[in-house]
């Protein structure tokens, strides 16, 4: 996108996380053209607002998807392969690694959908069977059930959300 602007050296990237007024962090991304004195600007602004900045180069998932995004889908796997049950995937994250929920609830209140669609621009980009989204996953998009949003995901939204 830098390419089109005017002035490609004061263009960077600002990657929030959802619910922006909640999470802290935010990705500033350098691209091949970035200033410094934009990078400093961006940061400086971010701190302003009250959030925390990593800086990251200008490559497909950042920082943050990259590791998150294969952790999700590898439980997607353990989940298909029968290996454990939702809860217990969610609980042994949660308890085993101190994370405030587990990837499978993690994957619902993110949208299925989107990871899906997160997953295969990463799959396209980098070709690694890690980013591949699995089939399950698939299936579960195509049948509508897109998590907290659509109401049915992993778990069920609609009668008993989970806590």
């Amino acid at each position: 996108m830098s390419t089109f602007a005017k002035r490609p050296d004061r263009f960077i990237g600002l990657h929030f996380f959802n619910p922006v007024q909640l999470m802290k962090l935010v990705e500033v991304v350098r691209t091949i053209n970035s200033s410094d004195a934009t990078m400093k600007a961006a940061t400086d602004w971010c701190r302003a607002i009250g959030k925390t900045v990593v800086s990251v180069g200008d490559s497909t998932g950042f920082v943050v998807n990259r590791l998150l995004v294969p952790y999700m889908l590898d439980a997607v796997r353990v989940f298909e392969q029968g290996l454990a049950s939702r809860d217990d995937i969610d609980n042994a994250m949660k308890l085993g690694c101190g994370y405030p929920m587990g990837p499978l609830l993690l994957g619902d209140y993110v949208g299925l959908d989107t990871t899906y669609s997160i997953a295969q621009i990463m799959f396209d980009e980098f070709r690694e069977p890690r980013f591949a989204p699995p089939p399950l996953l698939k299936r579960m998009v195509l049948a509508g059930r897109h998590g907290r949003k659509s109401g049915r995901g992993f778990y069920d939204w609609s009668t008993n959300p989970p806590s």
